[in-house]
């Protein structure tokens, strides 16, 4: 991906940015790693997916929850609603409520990681795009 990226140099260099900057995140990897198989599931690319579970299974997140949250879930309720804010940040951002946000920060999640959240859609949303335009799929060189 990243050598076909550098085709343009400001995409390559907004990627690299974009990525360096989300290793700061506070959000707990785990969750991420949830988030981007929700959106991914969604987006449709096939390499996003596979890299994403393969951290996930590397991270210990068991399969049963690799599969919830292909479909946006979690079995635990306060992952759940994290999940379920990145796939509204994906879907339909204008649909979040301060309700719902309220209810995260209930859960313990800090304004930091809940604003991560959208720093990780974002970061799915331009490999997952990237990939799928320039016909990038699993188990082919980028």
């Amino acid at each position: 991906m990243v050598s076909t990226m550098a085709h343009s140099p400001a995409v390559l260099g907004g990627y690299l940015q974009l990525s360096r900057a989300m290793r700061r995140a506070k959000l707990d990897r785990k969750i991420s790693e949830r988030i981007s198989i929700a959106v991914q599931a969604q987006q449709g690319c096939g390499l996003c997916l596979q890299s994403h579970i393969a951290a996930a299974r590397s991270l210990g997140i068991s399969e049963e929850e690799i599969e919830l949250a292909h479909q946006g879930s979690s079995a635990d309720a306060s992952t759940a609603a994290i999940v379920t804010l990145g796939l509204q940040v994906y879907r339909e951002p204008t649909s979040i409520t301060d309700e719902q946000i309220d209810h995260l920060r209930a859960n313990g999640y800090s304004d930091r990681e809940i604003a991560d959240v959208v720093g990780v859609v974002a970061l799915n949303i331009l490999t997952g795009a990237f990939n799928l335009v320039a016909g990038l799929t699993p188990g082919q060189d980028g």
